[in-house]
């Protein structure tokens, strides 16, 4: 039987979720600004696909919170499908650092 006060179901609540919770605020942030901005170094090709994949993201992301969720604390994220999204997060910090970079040396 599984015990859920285990160490393993408050690590799980302590580093994943908030880890889960932090991709999908960035997925979000990120998605606005594509959907929104028209990123100058990216070709449009270039700045569909990263949205796609930030979509997507979000998707797996929304799936493993709610296996969480439905299994009380049950299942966790292999580290194999947290890679992948960190990667993705880091790359879209990176056109948003570069844009707004961009941007600030326009206006001034």
């Amino acid at each position: 039987m599984f015990n859920s006060n285990s160490p393993d179901t408050d690590l799980l609540k302590t580093v994943l979720e908030p880890l889960l919770d932090d991709f999908q605020y960035w997925f979000g942030r990120s998605q606005h600004l594509l959907e929104n901005e028209d990123i100058g170094f990216l070709n449009d090709e270039g700045q569909a696909d990263l949205l796609a994949r930030v979509r997507q993201a979000q998707l797996e992301v929304s799936a493993a919170q709610m296996l969480l969720k439905v299994t009380d604390r049950q299942v966790g994220v292999e580290t194999s499908a947290l890679m992948p999204w960190h990667q993705l997060v880091t790359e879209c910090w990176q056109v948003s650092t570069r844009y707004r970079l961009e941007h600030s040396v326009e206006n001034e």
